[in-house]
């Protein structure tokens, strides 16, 4: 296509104002962590490549002179041969892209950070009536890079993003050696004998997966309707966003990801469902782990599914319900979600 460069240009240039913007949110260990595989990412480093450290430390300074004067600017249009179109109109932009092979998203993420980034398109299809998008190669990206988004009936699945968040989840354990479901799942794919290839596998079957919670949570948003966007935009950046976006994430997967999980009964991927449950999410469900290793011991899926069976009436009543207090007592919701105990909304 025509004027590719000044396109990744100008969605990398978004990119950055956003990133100059929220990056302060992070905790330090959490910043540098990022920015380390940022600049892995930008660099072409691959997965294990010791990075160079006085090089990282240069980069990173000029970085955070460039955010220091960029802060304040306001998002550049995607200019498009001869159309310039609102960065976060994705339907638009990808109409125009999509022939090209190219997928672009321009969404608000947690905290209500702004997120764009610009992939090639790695396959296309249609779910329960949501149109699907995987990338792979990534042209122009934010710090953060989350697996998959939801965007109207529009669902962005990131290969990149998955593969790296797997290698970091690797190196995490690589250097802790700790027992536990995500060392289960590792040993499933052989990083141990092979880390590159099972790289690879492990991606694409956790990519199946992502794709199946996108799917719920699109389910989930047709189930509770746009308000739920305003509860969640009313709480940004609180423990009240933490808790309600946890709550939904529950939701979505007792519509798709666990039925998917019990239908393929693929064991890799319960070790690295399990793995993946922590913080609020972990709080919220406390009957997964005896469910789990109650899997684990016997080997049949009996408390698994019947866990399943309960989830989607729980989440749906609890999510249903601060919908109808918000609705009735915003003001007093909002209080009242930063001191709720997560046993409150738990499924125990």
């Amino acid at each position: 296509m025509q004027n590719f460069d000044r396109l990744v240009e100008t969605v990398q240039r978004n990119c950055h104002v956003s990133d100059a913007r929220y990056a302060g949110n992070y905790s330090m260990c959490t910043f540098l962590l990022k920015m380390r595989e940022y600049y892995r990412w930008e660099r072409g480093f691959a997965p294990g490549v010791s990075l160079p450290h006085e090089e990282v430390g240069e980069w990173l300074q000029e970085r955070e002179r460039l955010w220091q004067e960029i802060e304040n600017e306001g998002f550049s249009p995607v200019a498009i041969d001869d159309r310039h179109l609102d960065p976060f109109d994705s339907h638009s932009i990808n109409q125009l892209l999509v022939p090209e092979s190219l997928v672009y998203s321009g969404v608000y993420g947690r905290f209500s950070k702004p997120l764009f980034f610009l992939g090639c398109l790695q396959s296309e299809e249609t779910i329960r009536g949501f149109r699907v998008l995987v990338t792979d190669n990534e042209y122009a990206r934010d710090l953060s890079a989350p697996p998959a988004m939801t965007q109207g009936r529009t669902i962005y699945v990131r290969r990149a993003a998955i593969r790296q968040m797997i290698w970091e989840s690797y190196e995490s354990w690589r250097w802790r050696r700790k027992e536990g479901a995500l060392e289960r799942a590792l040993a499933d794919y052989g990083f141990e004998e092979d880390a590159e290839a099972a790289l690879e596998r492990m991606t694409d079957a956790v990519l199946a997966l992502v794709k199946e919670h996108e799917v719920g949570e699109a389910l989930a948003g047709e189930l509770l309707g746009p308000d739920w966007e305003e509860l969640v935009m009313a709480v940004a950046a609180t423990r009240g966003e933490v808790l309600a976006r946890a709550l939904r994430d529950h939701l979505a997967d007792s519509l798709a990801t666990l039925p998917r999980l019990l239908a393929e009964g693929e064991s890799s991927l319960w070790h690295y469902y399990a793995a993946n449950l922590t913080g609020m999410r972990q709080a919220l469900l406390p009957a997964f782990m005896p469910a789990y290793e109650s899997w684990l011991a016997s080997g049949g899926d009996e408390a698994l599914a019947a866990l399943a069976r309960r989830a989607r009436g729980h989440w749906e009543q609890r999510a249903l319900a601060l919908l109808e207090r918000f609705r009735a007592e915003p003001r007093e919701l909002i209080v009242e979600l930063q001191k709720l105990p997560e046993a409150d909304l738990a499924l125990a």
